[in-house]
C-alpha cells in the first residue's frame, strides 16, 4: 500500500483506510439493497479525510441513520451498517434530491 501524507509518520494508517472501506460498502450497499439502486458516487480528499456523496432512488430516511451508533446487541443478519457508519463518519447529512432519491454525505477522518 502507497503511504500518503496525513499520519504522524507521513502516511494514512491502515486501520483508517478500512474504515474508510467499511464506510464506503456500507452506504454504496444500502443503496443497492433499501435505496432502489446506486444513483450516483462521489468521493474527495478533504481537510485530513475524505467527503462521500452516494445517491440513491429512494425518497426513504433510513429510520437507523439518525441512531446512536450503538451495535446491536443480538445476533441478526443485519442492521450493522448505520451503526458502522456513524461510528466511522462525521458531519452526516441526508437531503432529497431535486430528480427524486436521496443524497448521502458523510466525512470520514483519516487520522
Amino acid at each position: 500500500m502507497q503511504e500518503h501524507p496525513g499520519g504522524p509518520d507521513g502516511g494514512v494508517k491502515q486501520e483508517a483506510v478500512i474504515d474508510l472501506l467499511l464506510v464506503v460498502s456500507e452506504l454504496v450497499t444500502n443503496a443497492i439493497r433499501h435505496g432502489d439502486g446506486l444513483a450516483g458516487f462521489e468521493a474527495a480528499l478533504s481537510d485530513g479525510g475524505v467527503r462521500l456523496e452516494v445517491r440513491d432512488r429512494s425518497d426513504v430516511v433510513p429510520i437507523h441513520a439518525y441512531g446512536t451508533g450503538e451495535i446491536p446487541q443480538h445476533r441478526q443478519a443485519n442492521g450493522y451498517g448505520w451503526p458502522l457508519i456513524i461510528r466511522l463518519s462525521r458531519d452526516i447529512t441526508i437531503e432529497p434530491c431535486p430528480d427524486g432519491g436521496k443524497s448521502i454525505r458523510v466525512f470520514v477522518p483519516l487520522g
